[in-house]
């Protein structure tokens, strides 16, 4: 019991992800024909790889690597995570926009994304280093796309409370964390002593419960007709 709930303590955005995706299924039908409409994969996706990697680094036999050096390492579960997660929202905004050059521009983050992904893998192992600086080029890649969104908001004709739009708090949540994701992320590698000293992974895990209670936030206030 205790470790269970020293595992809620220590690991509260697991069951946060479980309980959004909860609350994202219930909600569905808002978004069902939208471009989140995968958003309930990506969720229960999120739960799983969480949940894995925490399996990975607390017990043996869910260990990848059998040399005991790496015998924790959890960073793949992490490296691939990374590479779906930006995929999924580099679609997700291709999708919503709607001036052809927007679009465009979100094929080439695209592209860039991948590549940066690719080349880190000549210079850091996926087994047991994250590929940080690719994760940093694909979270500055996806702040632009959703720069673009709000750039076309602003111009939209029609005019619904932000309040009831899925999007828009899908996108304020996705803004807060990404923010923060490129500097802890750096810090954290390039300058772990200062990081272990002053927290900095602290920050990390608060804009990630806003993040996701942001979505939550989404899923029950939105509204199906005003969804863009």
């Amino acid at each position: 019991m205790k470790e269970f709930y020293d595992f809620l303590i220590n690991f509260y955005t697991i069951p946060l992800y479980l309980i959004t995706w909860i609350v994202v299924i219930f909600r569905y039908r808002i978004y069902v024909d939208t471009p989140l409409k995968f958003f309930p994969i990506f969720v229960i996706f999120t739960f799983l790889s969480e949940m894995l990697g925490y399996l990975i680094w607390r017990f043996d036999e869910f260990q990848f690597l059998t040399d005991d050096a790496y015998s924790n390492h959890n960073v793949i579960v992490y490296n691939i995570y990374a590479l779906v997660s930006f995929q999924f929202f580099y679609h997700v905004y291709w999708q919503i926009l709607q001036l052809e050059k927007h679009k465009k521009w979100v094929v080439y983050g695209v592209f860039t994304s991948i590549l940066a992904f690719s080349i880190s893998l000549f210079f850091q192992n996926p087994f047991h280093i994250s590929l940080y600086y690719a994760d940093i080029i694909s979270s500055l890649i996806l702040l632009i796309c959703i720069g673009l969104y709000i750039h076309e908001k602003r111009t939209d004709k029609e005019k619904y409370p932000t309040k009831h739009n899925l999007m828009f708090w899908t996108s304020l949540g996705l803004t807060i964390f990404y923010i923060c994701f490129p500097i802890v992320f750096y810090v954290g590698h390039e300058l772990p002593t200062v990081a272990s000293q002053n927290g900095v992974f602290d920050v990390l895990m608060i804009a990630v419960l806003f993040m996701y209670v942001c979505f939550i936030a989404g899923a029950i206030f939105g509204r199906r007709k005003t969804f863009r």
